[in-house]
């Protein structure tokens, strides 16, 4: 019997990326000078290739064939480069954030904080985790240039992309600073869509599927139209991350739904809540988001009023115009098939999930 994979599944796609990660970090084995021990190496390894959607890989890799690129080994390596730069943005946010699960594992820190426990070493586990993990992260960072630069593109479309990479690092610093100030102010509805737009939606979507773009040779303005898609979807993606993060199932999502309300996290859900709420509802919000040892039933709490406000539902209206318009613009795009039907499958996976 003969199985017909269609030239859009995300799941070949997948493969293809996990195959090239998996092949740049046996090459970064332990016993090179630049990198790390063999602690380091086996932690990352095991974090990099351990579940994850590969967003940013799959936009990528359809901006580039959207704009006339052809299949091969180098996109599917610079495509990839991008989830070493998701893997260090995400061990850093779990650091800032206290969270000890991801993808339904220890975080990072976590397991380095363990190690120095089982180990009996000296000093504070949880500093070494913390520290350890950030080192984790650094090089994730590093590594992910290094993959790119090395793709086996051409030098002068490496350049182009590297453009928008560089943007894209520096937003997320920018964006993860937006989102430090917001858990210190308890930020309104527009800092947390300005934190939502910086943090996480541009590296999420825009950016990946403009490095794809600018590697084919799209010019500025079709970088730029992109923008028009990307911006709206990567908000609604995370807009809909916010939701799981409170009402998930940590089953099917890997992360606890309690972390984001303990952090006191500043989302644009929690700042509709507070907007509407009276007086008592305030200020249960003020008593219990941000709590270290919020449990179960102050949670469920929240989530009571969260509802009561009407703030859930706000979200999943915002989510759904967002995603209408990034659809929207992507019909104005002047796309090559078949990425124009992976897109709009990706839209549509990134915004309706329960993970």
């Amino acid at each position: 019997m003969t199985v017909t994979v269609a030239p859009t599944d995300p799941a070949l796609l997948r493969d293809r990326f996990d195959a090239a990660l998996a092949a740049f970090l046996d090459r970064r084995r332990p016993g090179r000078s630049d990198d790390g021990t063999g602690a380091v190496h086996a932690v990352l390894r095991r974090f990099v290739l351990a579940g994850g959607k590969r967003l940013r890989p799959l936009f990528c890799y359809w901006g580039w064939r959207g704009f006339g690129g052809s299949d091969g080994t180098p996109i599917v390596a610079a495509a990839a480069a991008l989830e070493l730069f998701h893997a260090f943005a995400l061990i850093h946010d779990d650091i800032l954030d206290r969270s000890d699960r991801r993808r339904g594992q220890p975080a990072v820190h976590r397991i380095f904080a363990d190690l120095h426990a089982r180990s009996g070493w000296r000093g504070d586990p949880e500093a070494y985790g913390r520290d350890a993990a950030l080192l984790c992260g650094d090089l994730c960072a590093a590594w992910s240039g290094q993959m790119f630069h090395d793709c086996g593109l051409e030098p002068a479309r490496v350049r182009r992309g590297l453009a928008v990479f560089a943007r894209m690092r520096a937003e997320v610093i920018a964006g993860e600073y937006l989102d430090v100030v917001g858990a210190a102010s308890d930020g309104s509805v527009a800092s947390a869509l300005a934190v939502v737009r910086m943090k996480t939606a541009r590296y999420t979507v825009t950016r990946p599927v403009q490095i794809g773009a600018a590697l084919a040779g799209a010019d500025a303005g079709a970088l730029a139209a992109l923008a028009d898609f990307g911006d709206p979807l990567g908000d609604a993606f995370q807009l809909r991350d916010d939701l799981l993060g409170v009402f998930g199932d940590p089953a099917v999502t890997g992360k606890s739904n309690l972390d984001d309300l303990r952090e006191g996290k500043p989302t644009v859900l929690m700042a509709l809540a507070r907007q509407a709420a009276g007086p008592a509802g305030r200020a249960r919000l003020r008593a219990l988001v941000g709590q270290a040892t919020l449990d179960h039933g102050g949670a469920t709490e929240v989530r009571r009023i969260i509802e009561a406000t009407g703030a859930r539902e706000s979200v999943e209206r915002m989510i759904q115009s967002r995603a209408d318009a990034a659809l929207a613009a992507l019909d104005r795009l002047p796309l090559a098939e078949p990425a124009r039907a992976a897109l709009t499958d990706l839209a549509t996976r990134a915004t309706a999930r329960s993970a």
